[in-house]
């Protein structure tokens, strides 16, 4: 063999990738028309030599490439063959109006597919992956395929960026309506009727450009509020009946386009809108089969077909206005947005004949109200100071938000007033002292300044003046970065005075040990301070047992309650001592003669929630030395983590503006840790309780919630979930950075110079002070110790707030 020609083995490979790339669709089309019954006019089963001549086949330029597949009404049966898949220029998928039937093949990722006809077919069942990579999908049809196995429409419809229409009507759908609209501009008809869809309208429905809704008929019916609706401003034509959707319509002022809304065979309640009835082009309605209430909706000619009877709670017949008292009583049904259960109850027009209330000998005005435990939401309407002779309103136990009121104190009559064990929120106003409120339990944040009714999540009060709120919150910012850097350094450097010290002295204590069934305490260095010891007992009080594992650890103490009863004489009455918000405390007496405390919590009294106080109680005995205060023998032990707390605590201080212990307000939210941290539960809370002279703007906001987090997990109940002080720098150091005065000016009212790290700013402190962070170990056992001793023994007067 001769050399070849570079130009002659370059054509040759051209034309064999030509060949090939012609037989890839040739073949796929000759495996549809393999597939096909009757066989298309002008196809073959044998050679596709010229299938781009065939009857409904296109292709592009080069007579190669498939680009349009129309086989539509040709009453073909048979299947799609998966090799469909790698017709890679296809544009144009028709062949509905068939039998086809088996499975669909996978179109993904066949990016210049623009339209997709599939339906009246008896196709089995769709690939999850079916839309995955569609970008360029403007239209996709599969109604009526009633064979289909149930499917969902995936979240893959998300990457269709361009479709217009959708139509999967009476194809088995199930599940929700996927929350994907916000990916779907360019969506304008929707059609996903008679199918098994369940659940609510997604919100991605709202400000959607979709003219044409089509979810009627669902096998057991969508769900919930159709709030949604009244901000699709381009509908046109709504089908949203033979559901269970419930709550009332909502304003549709903006939904201008609508000429034809189905309403029927719901369960809407309500009052019929103004909104709906002056719709500008509105020619078709039905509202039939509902529980509609008030007076019946008088539509102007141009609205062509009304449709209106069946199971709906008007009040009044046609133009027959309704009474004055059941008006105000459907306009306390709005507060709790017209709830189903009320529209059952409250029909027809003799209010006074309604279940939950109650009206005087005469039967003309209303003198009890009991809506309690009706698991109701939304707010306190002020249209029950309408009802001047109501003397009891019971609104307990529901789950309300939003404030009481203030037109409620002016009902002359009123004696009773119950709104506990919701959500309330705001001021609470001041009633005569005739009245009964009751508040408590639930509703904590009732006399703050929190909205729980605001739909944004609360409202914190700012500035009255619109001025330049954003330079203050930049100052603010710079106040609060401040206020933290220097508490942690004060933190940090207190954090190794104290490692320090515990380095260079030994711990002193008790050493328990367990001897042949008995025990006792050995010295291992002579206490110091007052020479008092205080031991705590837990009294499970179980129903026998071994007693030895009846006991109170904390630290490296292990005190057996056998022996507690020993030293206590069983914790006869004769030593008790005092008594705590926990338990009783007794005095004892140890083998070795010295005098011990001892208070005791019945665990089965207090539950859970007290054992944890009365072990937070006992850690915070643990921790302090006073010369009022005897000392816990129960560790001894002064650790970083205890400083973490504390620094949790001022965190707290900060962001809420707030005592750590505020006595004047509610039992629940008096303990700023306690409440604070069921308030990290819900981020959203947050907002809520920041101190209003803050006043976030979004950045500080986002740094307010980084430094709540932090102020969680330092106090963290358990001492190892605490992080460490190096931990909380670096949290906190970013946020510092982020911030900078807005002038040198303001850098030299805030005393600190941001431009320099936190070592470099400690020594520069030090030394205008002309004092070292390090203070000499003498000199702190001096002043720990500076504090008088008490006499030994107890005096017969010791009380319980001695001993706290």
């Amino acid at each position: 063999m001769g050399h070849h020609h570079p130009y002659l083995l370059f054509s040759l490979f051209f034309l064999l990738l030509f060949s090939t790339a012609t037989a890839d669709d040739g073949a796929t089309i000759l495996k549809l028309a393999n597939s096909l019954t009757p066989l298309p006019s002008g196809w073959s089963t044998k050679s596709s030599t010229t299938f781009c001549s065939w009857q409904g086949i296109r292709c592009d330029s080069s007579k190669s490439r498939v680009t349009s597949i129309s086989l539509s009404k040709l009453s073909v049966s048979g299947t799609l063959p998966p090799e469909i898949s790698t017709l890679s220029e296809l544009q144009s998928l028709s062949v509905q109006g068939n039998q086809l039937s088996g499975d669909l093949p996978s179109l993904a990722n066949l990016t210049k597919l623009q339209h997709i006809f599939l339906d009246f077919n008896n196709f089995t069942s769709i690939p999850p992956s079916f839309f995955q990579g569609l970008t360029g999908l403007q239209t996709f049809s599969v109604g009526n395929n009633v064979n289909l196995s149930p499917w969902q429409l995936p979240t893959d419809l998300a990457q269709c960026t361009s479709l217009t229409t959708l139509t999967a009507n009476d194809c088995q759908l199930y599940g929700s309506i996927p929350d994907v609209f916000l990916s779907l501009p360019s969506l304008q008809n929707l059609r996903l009727s008679y199918n098994n869809l369940t659940g609510v309208l997604p919100p991605s429905f709202a400000n959607s450009g979709i003219q044409n809704l089509w979810v009627n008929n669902q096998k057991f019916g969508l769900t919930g509020s159709v709030e949604v609706i009244g901000s699709m401003t381009q509908l046109s034509q709504v089908w949203l009946h033979m559901n269970r959707f419930t709550g009332p319509i909502p304003d549709l002022t903006e939904c201008k386009t609508i000429f034809d809304l189905q309403l029927r065979d719901n369960q809407f309640t309500g009052i019929v809108p103004a909104s709906l009835v002056s719709l500008p082009n509105l020619v078709n309605v039905s509202l039939s089969n509902n529980k509609f209430q008030g007076p019946v909706p008088q539509f102007p000619p141009s609205v062509i077909t009304v449709k209106n009877e069946g199971s709906n709670k008007y009040c009044a017949g046609p133009g027959v206005p309704c009474d004055a008292l059941v008006m105000t009583l459907l306009e306390i049904a709005g507060g709790f947005g017209y709830p189903s259960t009320l529209s059952d109850k409250w029909d027809g027009s003799d209010a006074c004949g309604w279940p939950l209330i109650t009206c005087d000998v005469g039967k003309k005005n209303v003198v009890a109200v009991n809506l309690a435990k009706q698991q109701f939401t939304g707010i306190i309407s002020p249209s029950f100071a309408k009802l001047s002779s109501l003397r009891s309103l019971y609104l307990n136990e529901n789950n309300l938000t939003g404030s009481i009121p203030d037109s409620l104190t002016k009902l002359p009559e009123l004696e009773t007033l119950d709104v506990s064990n919701n959500n309330l929120s705001g001021k609470i106003p001041e009633f005569p002292s005739s009245v009964k409120l009751i508040t408590k339990p639930g509703n904590p944040f009732l006399g703050t300044d929190v909205d729980t009714g605001s739909s944004s999540g609360g409202t914190i009060s700012g500035p009255s003046n619109g001025g330049s709120s954003a330079g203050s919150n930049k100052i603010l910012g710079g106040v609060i970065a401040g206020i933290i850097v220097a508490v942690v350094i004060f933190i940090v450097v207190l954090s190794f005075v104290l490692y320090k010290y515990k380095k260079r002295h030994p711990k002193s204590g008790k050493e328990l040990k367990w001897d042949g069934g008995k025990a006792f305490f050995k010295n291992v260095v002579s206490g110091g301070g007052n020479g008092y010891n205080v031991t705590i007992a837990l009294d499970i009080q179980s129903n026998g047992g071994d007693n030895r594992k009846n006991i109170f650890e904390g630290g490296n103490v292990a005190v057996p309650i056998e022996f507690l009863r020993q030293v206590t004489d069983n914790f006869h009455e004769i030593n008790i001592i005092g008594r705590g918000g926990f338990g009783v405390v007794y005095r004892g007496e140890l083998h070795d003669g010295s005098k011990i405390a001892v208070k005791r919590m019945e665990s089965t009294v207090m539950g859970n929630k007290g054992m944890g106080e009365f072990q937070a109680e006992i850690a915070v005995l643990t921790k302090v030395r006073h010369r009022h205060l005897v000392a816990l023998l129960a560790t001894g032990r002064v650790t970083s983590k205890v400083d973490v707390f504390a620094f949790g605590v001022v965190l707290m201080e900060i962001i809420t503006g707030r005592k750590a212990l505020d006595d004047t307000r509610p039992e629940e939210v008096a303990h700023l840790v306690t409440w604070f941290r069921r308030i990290l539960t819900t981020k959203e809370n947050v907002p809520k309780v920041i101190d209003e002279f803050l006043n976030p703007d979004e950045e500080t906001l986002a740094t307010i919630y980084t430094v709540a987090e932090l102020a969680g997990h330092c106090t963290a109940r358990d001492p190892y979930q605490r992080p460490d002080m190096g931990h909380a720098v670096n949290v906190l150091a970013p946020l510092v950075q982020q911030w900078r005065p807005a002038s040198q000016q303001e850098d030299l009212e805030l005393g600190a110079d941001l431009d320099t790290d936190l070592p470099e700013t400690l020594r520069r402190w030090q030394t205008e002070e002309g004092i070292s962070m390090v203070s000499d170990d003498t000199s702190l056992t001096q002043t720990r110790s500076s504090a008088p001793s008490m006499s030994s023994g107890f005096a017969n007067t010791f009380t319980s707030n001695d001993c706290r």
